[in-house]
């Protein structure tokens, strides 16, 4: 058996802090509508946010399936911002091997595995969600192909330069960037891509604002600042090839989702940080060197 497929079978080796375990807890008990209703439209589970304009007619029409076209637009949202994020992974073949870095429910990989036709290695600190993308692969008769693991991904146990791209979508803000991105540049091979989608406070304006306060309190993490993430990647040889403010494309879709059933009470806090600017939703590319 390679370290490639070596199974990580302990609880306290995968979860190593007190916090881990919290969030790991958290994301274990979490059945949240705004995640599985969404993701109920096409069996396409996502864990993350949208981008790009709504279709304002979803607003109009019979109001007793108002609702239903709310969700479905809000998952088309969440899946384009996917694809925005696979779109800046570079030239992927079949035959490279691709890590999903906090793969939640697995919508992500299960849309590389369907663009690329690669190998793609889930990694998730929650036991549940590792058991739900599971299944997703074997519904989708992807399993062969598409793998979820129950690790940390700070430290994967995968073999030395055995990726050709990782990417992290809306999860970095739950780990330390330097130890992360060691790891990353570890399994990385020479000239292999690291793209992330993230939200990241903008240190221009100082100390983080109540409205990025409040969203590290709702989810349990710790929001690092913009400037961060690019000290973290060049300590770690790393180096950005393309960075995007997604931010405008943003905050439609939590517009949407504020009028929307599924809103859990959040997204005042999100819009109101985009608007002032105390926060940005940001897309990094970057080259292993």
């Amino acid at each position: 058996m390679s370290i490639i497929d070596t199974p990580v079978n302990t609880v306290h080796h995968v979860l190593r802090t007190a916090y881990q375990k919290s969030v790991a807890a958290y994301w274990n008990a979490e059945k949240n509508p705004v995640n599985l209703r969404l993701g109920e439209v096409d069996d396409l589970y996502h864990h993350h946010y949208g981008l790009g304009e709504y279709d304002r007619s979803v607003l109009e029409g019979p109001a007793d399936t108002r609702e239903q076209r709310m969700i479905e637009e809000m998952h088309r949202l969440e899946t384009a911002q996917a694809d925005v994020l696979l779109d800046h992974l570079g030239d992927i073949r079949p035959a490279d091997r691709l890590l999903d870095a906090g793969s939640g429910r697995g919508g992500t990989s299960i849309m590389a595995n369907g663009r690329f036709g690669c190998h793609v290695d889930g990694v998730s600190i929650s036991e549940q969600q590792v058991a739900f993308a599971n299944d997703q692969a074997v519904k989708r008769g992807v399993a062969d192909q598409v793998r979820f693991h129950f690790r940390n991904m700070l430290d994967t146990g995968f073999a030395t330069g055995s990726r050709r791209g990782i990417w992290t979508n809306e999860t970095t803000m739950y780990v330390d960037l330097f130890e992360l991105y060691g790891e990353f540049a570890r399994l990385l091979e020479y000239g292999g891509r690291y793209v992330c989608i993230t939200g990241c406070s903008n240190d221009v304006q100082g100390l983080r604002s109540k409205a990025v306060s409040k969203i590290d309190e709702h989810y349990t993490c710790n929001i690092h600042p913009r400037s961060e993430y690019f000290r973290a990647l060049a300590g770690n040889g790393l180096v950005p090839i393309d960075v995007v403010d997604l931010t405008p494309a943003t905050i439609p879709y939590w517009e949407l989702r504020a009028r929307s059933e599924v809103a859990t009470g959040i997204e005042e806090a999100f819009l109101t940080a985009y608007k002032e600017g105390s926060f940005h939703y940001l897309l990094i590319a970057a080259d292993r060197i």
